[in-house]
């Protein structure tokens, strides 16, 4: 049997493909993530008490745009290798935009700081909590972003399942944020990035088990 003849037998009966089916389901399974995290911050970790003070310093929105960014690219490196054929293109290089922006942040802090000061812009006071937070709160965007893959035909199983973590991790870092105390750039770029890349690595190890077809 010829190719397509095989495409053509093969494609009998398939119904139309639902536009923009991709982006209507990493939406439902980011809503799904962003609830089960706020939910679990709430129950858990709880919401800062000075919330609504912090909200007006310009740390403070900078420190929610950074995990935010990533989030948006890592969907985007997502959406991408959950379609066969499908190039990556400049997006790799584009993840590495707002680690650079918050690590030349961080170098700015650090450079000007007496030794005592870099300690506590390094460690602040959870920087023992802060990277399994993260990787807790990930949990339920985690298992959202690999049932989309799985519905889905990603053939770059690691990457794919990376993607998917690094969605997960991104997600649980925005809403740890409305927990989280520490407002210095070198902290985030360290701790937050820990966080982030423990669902991360997760999710290149489970990839090629559970996205299988």
């Amino acid at each position: 049997m010829k190719t397509d003849e095989l495409i053509g037998l093969l494609a009998q009966g398939a119904g139309a493909v639902e536009p923009n089916a991709v982006a209507r389901r990493y939406a439902t399974a980011l809503g799904w993530g962003a609830f089960g995290a706020t939910l679990l911050m709430a129950i858990i970790l709880g919401v800062r008490p000075d919330l609504r003070e912090a909200v007006l310093l310009p740390m403070f929105w900078i420190k929610l745009a950074f995990p935010v960014s990533l989030l948006a690219l890592g969907v985007a490196v997502a959406a991408r290798l959950a379609r066969p054929g499908m190039r990556l293109g400049r997006l790799p290089i584009a993840l590495l935009g707002p680690l650079a922006a918050i690590w030349i942040m961080a170098a700015v802090e650090l450079l000007p700081a007496a030794p005592l000061q870099r300690q506590g812009l390094v460690f602040g006071e959870t920087w023992r909590q802060c990277p399994f937070n993260i990787a807790m709160l990930s949990v339920p965007a985690f298992i959202a972003a690999f049932w989309v893959m799985r519905k889905l035909a990603p053939t770059q199983l690691v990457r794919a399942g990376a993607a998917s973590g690094l969605v997960a991790g991104a997600l649980a870092a925005s809403v740890y944020a409305l927990h989280c105390t520490e407002m210095a750039a070198t902290f985030l770029g360290i701790w937050y990035v820990i966080g982030m890349l423990i669902p991360t690595a997760a999710g290149a190890l489970l990839g090629p088990r559970l996205l299988r077809w």
